[in-house]
């Protein structure tokens, strides 16, 4: 049988592979409180490998082993542990924070989704579907942060959103090669970007379009910033990394020309570790002579 801390190590490592700005961020945090984090992400990533990455599974296969993920977590969380090598690490979290399980419900649903839905035609569309793949991760993590009021909710959605947007920019050739189209049909439709798409060029609508979602987006991180001061010093130093580290993709998307096509928009980690230790020390003080 795993042991709880093995389980936890297998979150982080989870993290570490597949997720490293979220990794990165997570340093911010007091150590105590990075193993929560840890496996909140190996649930959402166990999901998502599921959908994503189970080879040539036919659909209704994936949403099977989705559903019996789901249903496996669920019973595991109402007995209070659980024998899976990912899941022994989420129930113990769940519990110790006392994090609302509809959360994780309202993600599974957005994850089946994704089983289904190719193109989203309005921005609320889209939004709907945000609601539990983005949004909801901000509401999972609020309990661990442990924020000074319930307003901090509303901004903790919100970045979850820009940071889900910010990947929607990023990965465009990514999703397509899955068959999906994240970015609303509604805006390809108004500037007329079609042709980039499926031509995978950069071409004058192309661009027009990717400044109109990423002037979208950074009013999604302007919404998120007035939740910071709503956090614990250190709780907001975490955030306030991740946010800068996430947001610098969006500057090198615009680097590249809008050219998400050619290679995929990646801050260095170099910039990361830097982030980090801006973020953590002080700033220096000016010596008086």
């Amino acid at each position: 049988m795993i042991t709880l801390e093995e389980s936890y190590r297998r979150c982080r490592n989870l993290n570490r592979r597949s997720g490293t700005t979220y990794f990165w961020s997570t340093y911010l945090l007091p150590p105590a409180k990075r193993p929560h984090v840890h496996a909140l992400y190996g649930f959402c990533r166990y999901a998502d490998d599921i959908v994503d990455d189970l080879g040539p599974s036919a659909v209704a296969g994936r949403a099977e082993a989705l559903a019996d993920f789901g249903d496996r977590f669920f019973a595991d969380l109402a007995a209070g542990d659980s024998d899976d090598p990912i899941l022994k690490a989420v129930v113990h979290t769940v519990r110790a924070f006392d994090i609302d399980g509809e959360c994780f419900r309202r993600f599974l649903r957005s994850m089946a989704m994704d089983l289904s839905v190719e193109r989203y035609p309005t921005f609320g569309d889209l939004l709907d579907y945000m609601d539990g793949s983005a949004a909801v991760i901000g509401e999972m993590m609020l309990p661990i942060l442990d924020p000074s009021t319930p307003a901090a909710r509303q901004p903790a959605r919100d970045l979850g959103v820009a940071f889900q947007l910010t990947n929607f920019c990023r990965d465009v050739a990514e999703d397509l090669d899955r068959g999906r189209v994240y970015l609303p049909v509604e805006d390809i439709d108004g500037f007329g970007a079609w042709p980039a798409i499926e031509s995978r060029r950069v071409t004058p609508e192309w661009v027009e379009l990717m400044r109109f979602e990423i002037a979208r987006t950074r009013g999604y991180y302007a919404a998120a910033d007035t939740g910071v001061g709503l956090l614990p010093p250190i709780s907001a130093r975490c955030i306030a990394g991740a946010r800068r580290l996430y947001a610098d993709i969006l500057e090198q998307i615009e680097a590249a020309g809008y050219d998400v096509w050619s290679a995929r928009a990646r801050v260095p980690t170099w910039r990361k570790l830097a982030t980090a230790a801006r973020t953590v020390l002080p700033p220096r003080r000016l010596r008086v002579c």
